[in-house]
């Protein structure tokens, strides 16, 4: 048997580790390991029972000649001598690209009398925080709205991560016959504000009709989360009755929406207050109204695309993004537009996340 006390140091190593004799039985993987290589806690014995492949039983097919793992625990053992093989392996992000990831795997003889060999994958962990961040990834994605009307009211929107979890999140519903669009941009970026743009997401109650109450509600949350004063959220959050003709709005330090009046003019709403945080903690947001006409468009965008940098670091602005709804003719054209615009505008690298949502009225 294997070292009991040699498992519990080994299944703490971020490392991957395997453990095999002279007939390419494995004896022992640690959990790096099992967690990267996808193997079964209870997986031991002929190599065929612990890893697995497409391309049939690992050890008994032809193809097992190009694995780096086979190949490597089979010249150990026939050589003695240390070997080091390269491993790759292809993880498939959310937008469908497939992402390679290299893996160093060393070979040694751990104990000849026994007749046992160790093979360490020195970057085993980077692998399991690749299929994390990309499980995250794919978690994001389904959280992103999932129509193209709501209450019928066509909507388009954008959701451009700059890195691979975004700290952005949109959402557009119904309730009570009515739609509701929500766009919060939190602070930071990547995996913490990936984790608090889906608290965004669980916190903002989508039953409470009053969006002023929903902030509210959102900022009292917020203080139990007992985060330090760099961290914020700003929310922008419309509600559009089709019969009256009337648009409901609350800001918490969000870009003002705009709305395109018949294509004829732009009217931003303005309508400033503090971002959800502890900074203003007692501060109480408001419901305003505004009414509109049919055949107007409402955008609500968040500082991604404001503040865009060009290539000789110029801001995009708010400015251009009102050029560009002047020139569209629906939301769906304006929201194809803007991201040509801004790909254009930045040469394709976008330093923050690019989030627009867009209402035919």
């Amino acid at each position: 048997m294997w070292c009991t006390a040699y498992k519990k140091i080994l299944d703490r190593f971020p490392e991957g580790v395997i453990v095999f004799d002279k007939k390419l039985r494995v004896r022992y993987t640690n959990a790096a390991f099992r967690r990267a290589f996808f193997i079964d806690k209870t997986a031991v014995g002929a190599l065929s029972k612990v890893l697995s492949c497409d391309k049939g039983k690992c050890g008994e097919v032809a193809a097992c000649n190009y694995c780096a793992v086979y190949r490597g625990m089979k010249r150990v053992v026939e050589s003695g001598n240390e070997q080091t093989e390269t491993l790759n392996t292809t993880i498939e992000s959310a937008s469908g690209a497939v992402n390679t990831i290299s893996v160093r795997v060393r070979f040694y003889c751990l104990d000849e009398k026994k007749g046992l060999y160790i093979g360490v994958a020195g970057a085993s962990y980077n692998t399991e925080f690749e299929r994390d961040v990309l499980s995250a990834q794919r978690v994001q994605q389904r959280l992103l709205p999932a129509g193209k009307q709501a209450a019928g009211i066509p909507y388009a929107f954008a959701y451009v991560p700059c890195l691979q979890i975004g700290g952005d999140m949109p959402d557009v519903y119904e309730l009570s016959g009515q739609a509701y669009g929500v766009l919060a941009d939190v602070s930071g970026k990547g995996i913490s504000a990936g984790m608090l743009s889906a608290f965004v997401k669980a916190g903002f109650d989508r039953k409470e009709p009053d969006l002023a109450v929903a902030l509210q509600k959102l900022s009292g949350k917020f203080a139990e989360l007992s985060q330090d004063e760099r961290s914020y959220i700003t929310v922008a959050a419309v509600r559009i009755d089709k019969e009256t003709r009337l648009l409901r709005y609350a800001i918490a330090g969000h870009n003002a929406p705009i709305l395109l009046k018949n294509r004829q003019g732009i009217h931003e709403i303005e309508h400033p207050a503090p971002p959800i945080s502890n900074w203003f903690t007692d501060y109480e947001y408001e419901e305003k109204q505004l009414p509109y006409e049919r055949g107007d468009m409402l955008v609500l965008l968040t500082d991604g695309v404001t503040e865009c940098k060009g290539l000789n670091g110029e801001l995009f602005g708010i400015e251009r993004a009102e050029s560009v709804l002047l020139q569209s003719r629906n939301a769906e054209d304006y929201i194809g537009k803007l991201r040509t615009a801004l790909s254009v505008f930045c040469g394709g690298q976008f330093s923050d996340d690019i989030t627009v949502i867009a209402f035919d009225l």
